[in-house]
């Protein structure tokens, strides 16, 4: 990573949450300002305070990814490596996306590229974490059971 990338003391997940949903609802706002160096400023920094926030969640290195769930359904571990591999997927993409526009002066030559690759990123991140909230929820159900 580079060398201007710090990651901040960890926070809660409910604080990440949080954050994370502020910060992508910014990101939405930014795309649709017109490319500039305000613009380009603004982008880094919510860019970097999502690169910030993303790592405490998706590179927990307090425990397995999804765990709990592997404790106890050890059989949906394909399944979880695959949401893990995807999580470190969206992280790299996202820095990518920062480098491309700290590297950059002038961001109207990238700037549609850039809209629509951050659009399309935005789009696969919810669709993840709907993934993983639905393999939690299901293991929880199963563990506890659905009721009569």
């Amino acid at each position: 990573m580079s060398s201007s990338y710090q990651p901040h003391p960890r926070r809660s997940d409910q604080d990440n949450m949080a954050l994370e949903y502020i910060l992508l609802g910014d990101l939405r706002d930014l795309l649709e300002e017109p490319p500039n160096r305000d613009t380009r400023r603004w982008l880094l920094a919510v860019l970097n305070a999502l690169l910030d926030t993303l790592p405490s969640d998706i590179n927990d290195d307090h425990g397995e990814y999804l765990g709990d769930v592997l404790e106890e359904y050890p059989n949906w571990s394909r399944q979880v490596d695959e949401l893990h591999e995807e999580r470190e997927s969206l992280f790299d993409e996202l820095y990518i996306f920062r480098n491309q526009i700290q590297q950059r002066r002038d961001l109207e030559e990238i700037a549609e590229r850039l809209r629509f690759g951050l659009r399309e990123w935005m789009s696969m991140l919810v669709a993840h974490k709907r993934h993983e909230a639905r393999i939690i929820q299901m293991a929880y159900t199963w563990e506890v059971g659905a009721g009569d």
